[in-house]
């Protein structure tokens, strides 16, 4: 077999491969005898059809599979034999593809980076400090109140914000309806800014049974392009008012969370383990996200354009099973997803080499840790548990993460590491969206 590779750029090769003839007529017999043994051919009894019919009627169709088998057997070893590292299937070209010739045919293909992760110690990290305060517990006891809100009829009062209203009402632009512009006894919090901008307001000292008439215009970057920047009139019917009420602190509410018999101090107690697992959770990925930034930038490489390509098509998959919808995977915009995809590939690429040079291997107490730590989330941890040690892919899926947090390790040995104290509320804050790559 004769192999030559030529690169074409940083990491495209195009490799010519020569078969010589006899192994592709090798394979063909081969196939013909195979076929030779099964063949019910008329006239002949099994097994005994003279191999003269049996090329007559089946050489054709046993040489385009040889030779299919052979592209692919022959590829396999000149890459091995070349020592090259292909990235995605091959663009296969056939040159002499007749018989009784040696079979040629180029092959073209991108091959993965091959690079040295440096620059640790160039990478500076800030990482918080913060602690759950009785202030903060109180804090998040008055959001779960909220968040439980039930609403009360307002006997006799105008309506006001925070309060609920159910309210029938038809919306016309030019006189006419609109689709989607009426509805019968739609619940609506007023302040909640659900609605386009007037229309909570102008029901505020609305009484039940009152009927408003609102003169309002959409936004000019109203999704529904058709009333962008349009006038609308809504004549809106107010049939009820209800005011909020927050509910007690009492065993009724501790049992929502599935808290029974331990009072108040053990609700306190459970809300408090939640934070500060939230606030270890939160810490740990910005500062995850500061070391990938860091490796990003340290450490520019280019990636196969395939690669790219296989995680825009992951992504658009994503994004339909998330957000639903009757369309295809391939009908999204590939650019919405091209920035994130090579993010993600670089740094995957990133990742894998610094487990390569450092020799790095899940560590099982830290698998463990992991898992029971999400587990305590949950009513019966320990059943948690026993389900992830029997689901060997989502035991991968956690080595993985545990196997990303020894990388973050690694880099922080090295790394400008400083602390900063912040409270509760700035460490947990939603941490700025990734930069692309």
């Amino acid at each position: 077999m004769q192999v030559s590779v030529e690169s074409t750029s940083a990491l495209e090769r195009r490799m010519t491969i020569g078969v010589p003839a006899e192994r592709i007529e090798t394979e063909v017999t081969k196939r013909l005898q195979q076929t030779a043994r099964q063949a019910k051919i008329a006239g002949f009894r099994p097994g005994k059809v003279p191999m003269s019919v049996i090329r007559q009627r089946y050489e054709d169709a046993a040489r385009q599979e040889a030779l299919g088998d052979l592209i692919q057997s022959t590829f396999y070893e000149a890459v091995v034999e070349q020592k090259l590292n292909p990235a995605g299937s091959p663009a296969v070209e056939p040159k002499v593809f007749e018989k009784g010739k040696d079979l040629e045919y180029v092959a073209t293909f991108e091959v993965f980076p091959e690079f040295q992760v440096a620059g640790f110690d160039g990478i500076a990290i800030e990482r918080l400090q913060a602690e759950v305060g009785e202030a903060d517990v109180d804090n998040m006891l008055e959001i779960l109140r909220k968040q439980n809100t039930r609403f009360e009829a307002a006997e006799g009062r105008a309506a006001q914000d925070g309060d609920q209203v159910s309210i029938d009402f038809v919306g016309k632009v030019d006189g006419e309806a609109f689709s989607g512009g009426s509805a019968k006894g739609s619940l609506l919090v007023l302040g909640s800014k659900r609605m386009i901008p007037g229309f909570e307001e102008g029901l505020v000292g609305a009484k039940a049974g009152e009927e408003r008439v609102l003169n309002l215009t959409f936004p000019e970057d109203y999704q529904n392009l058709e009333l962008a920047g349009k006038a609308a009139e809504f004549t809106v019917n107010v049939n009820s008012v209800s005011e909020p009420k927050l509910p007690e602190l009492d065993e009724e509410f501790f049992g929502q969370f599935g808290i029974k018999g331990e009072g108040l101090e053990g609700f306190r107690a459970e809300v408090r383990k939640n934070m500060e697992r939230e606030l270890r959770q939160a810490i740990k990925a910005k500062v995850k996200n500061q070391v990938m930034d860091g490796l990003l930038s340290a450490n520019p490489i280019e990636v196969p354009k395939s690669l790219i390509g296989n995680e825009v098509n992951r992504l658009r998959v994503q994004a339909v099973q998330q957000f639903g919808g009757n369309i295809k995977p391939d009908q999204l915009p590939a650019e919405l997803f091209e920035e994130q995809a090579k993010r993600r590939v670089v740094l995957g690429l990133i990742i894998a080499e610094v487990v390569k040079q450092n020799e790095l291997k899940p560590d099982e107490a830290r698998v463990r840790e992991l898992i029971e730590e999400m587990a305590s989330a949950y009513q019966e941890p320990q059943q948690v548990v026993a389900w992830y040690y029997k689901n060997e892919q989502q035991m991968n899926e956690v080595r993985s993460v545990v196997l990303e947090e020894q990388v973050v390790d690694t880099v922080l040995q090295k790394a400008k590491l400083t602390d900063k104290a912040v409270s509760y509320e700035e460490a947990v804050k939603p941490a700025e969206a990734p930069q692309a790559a």
